[in-house]
């Protein structure tokens, strides 16, 4: 175990953070803890040929530029990149890209997706369950391999996305388990090993060698550095998929039994210490790979996309405004059955659908925060989570939310203060130590266990009837 004495001597490190949605780069003061200088730009997806693709020069100009700015205030002395997962990038002999970064949710024609579910392995191999369009990396690539033969035969180096902007700035080649863990088909996570895709596939000889997501993999490019005006060697850590960032601060602070809901784009729900029994891969339940390379039982829902669908026009709410709709939609039954975003989370068959019309915009928003709050119980439920809950991400801040999961599990819950948890992960990885700022969740809701149970009948007789 590394002593507090033998750890880097860091002052501030900077993050990349790029989301499905947005890119951040932030810098993370380590006496604090803190977040001290943001700058945000959208992560963009460009229709062009030869299939929709994100604009990753874009990206790089954005990351180059606001390094620079930071490298003059506040200045950062280690680097750690986080990002989504469900992406890879395919590097020619040269380094660059032989095809572009594809978008996960381009969808394939039927002989192809048909063709690959007959070559993916079973889930009891990798607990990767079958995802619509690329959010199985394995279909991407077969899906680029067959329908761009002559462009993946240029493919030399296969790496997961984060590593994809450690190899732009070091120049070293890498892929990480957090990533190949998430959903991939590509990873065996209960021997952290690769497989039977892999060779399949024939692409064994492409990936990138194994690091951990706590390696320095080397520092920032000299001629990069020069660009930068840094002053001193950068060291660029091997970076972590973001969700498993959300993830680190507490594995390391609250241990095992805790759930960890990772919210942004994706809610995704980690049952740290749970058992893999009785996963289900129809209901998006997986195993994701920590940080440490442990298995950890899994299941997301696409709720940050949905909650931005179904509010993105709505007013804030008062909390007198929030109370009197929280009680007419009690009251009245109005619920929202799952899926707003359909073909995946637990109920991945069903098309959303209200019992009875909210009455206003106010109705609608209170019935979508617990519209989330149950869909995230179903999710902690497929899974076995147990211990504390502890919320980091937007809906930290959704206290009718909060206060929802305290109500319907009973269990302590957390909320994270910090506003960018991807990016307090990331910095872990250079070795600081630091605990998350949060509050406990006091309060419940009454009549919302009942409330709760006709919505689960409703969803399940949905389901059910598929």
């Amino acid at each position: 175990m590394t002593k507090p004495d033998d750890l880097p001597k860091y002052r501030h490190v900077a993050v990349i953070d790029i989301g499905k949605t947005n890119a951040k780069l932030v810098v993370v003061d380590v006496q604090s803890g803190t977040e001290i200088t943001v700058r945000k730009t959208a992560n963009a997806v460009l229709s062009s040929p030869p299939y929709p693709h994100f604009d990753v020069e874009t990206l790089w100009q954005f990351i180059l530029a606001t390094l620079a700015e930071f490298a003059k205030s506040p200045g950062f002395d280690a680097l750690s990149i986080t990002t989504h997962g469900a992406s890879a990038a395919l590097l020619d002999e040269k380094g660059d890209l032989a095809l572009p970064v594809l978008d996960y949710e381009h969808l394939y024609q039927q002989d192809i997706q048909s063709a690959y579910a007959a070559l993916r392995p079973d889930f009891a191999e990798t607990y990767s369950p079958r995802l619509a369009g690329g959010l199985n990396v394995g279909a991407q690539l077969h899906y680029q391999q067959t329908v761009f033969p002559a462009d993946f035969a240029r493919v030399a180096t296969i790496l997961t996305y984060p590593q994809y902007w450690a190899y732009r700035l070091t120049g070293i080649a890498a892929n990480e388990g957090t990533s190949l863990g998430c959903h991939t088909d590509l990873w065996q996570p209960f021997t952290a090993s690769y497989s039977s895709l892999v060779d399949r596939l024939g692409i064994r000889k492409q990936l990138a060698p194994v690091r951990s997501a706590f390696d320095a993999l080397g520092e920032i490019q000299p001629e990069l550095a020069a660009r930068l005006g840094l002053t001193k060697p950068v060291p660029v850590y091997c970076g972590i998929h973001d969700s498993n960032a959300s993830l680190l601060p507490h594995l390391l602070g609250f241990g095992s039994p805790c759930s960890v809901i990772s919210t942004g784009t994706w809610v995704i729900c980690f049952g740290v210490g749970a058992k893999p029994d009785h996963l289900d891969p129809n209901r998006d339940t997986l195993v994701n790979v920590d940080a440490q390379g442990s298995p950890v039982p899994s299941a997301r829902f696409m709720g940050g996309r949905e909650w931005d669908m179904l509010t993105r026009d709505l007013p804030p709410l008062t909390p007198h405004e929030e109370a009197q709709a929280l009680q007419s939609v009690l009251g009245k039954d109005i619920m929202l059955l799952p899926s707003v975003v359909e073909k995946t989370g637990p109920y991945p068959d069903r098309k959303a659908e209200w019992t009875r019309d909210p009455a206003g915009p106010a109705e609608r928003r209170v019935a979508a925060s617990l519209y989330e709050a149950l869909m995230t119980v179903t999710c902690l439920g497929l899974i076995g989570a147990d211990g504390p809950l502890i919320v980091e991400g937007p809906f930290a801040t959704n206290g009718l939310y909060l206060r929802a999961l305290h109500s319907l599990t009973g269990r302590p819950v957390f909320a994270s203060e910090a506003t960018t948890g991807t990016a307090i992960g990331a910095a872990l990885l250079t070795g600081l130590q630091l605990k998350v700022p949060m509050h406990p969740v006091t309060g419940t809701i009454e009549k919302l266990k009942t409330y709760a149970t006709g919505w689960r009948a409703r969803a399940d007789a949905q389901r059910l009837s598929v």
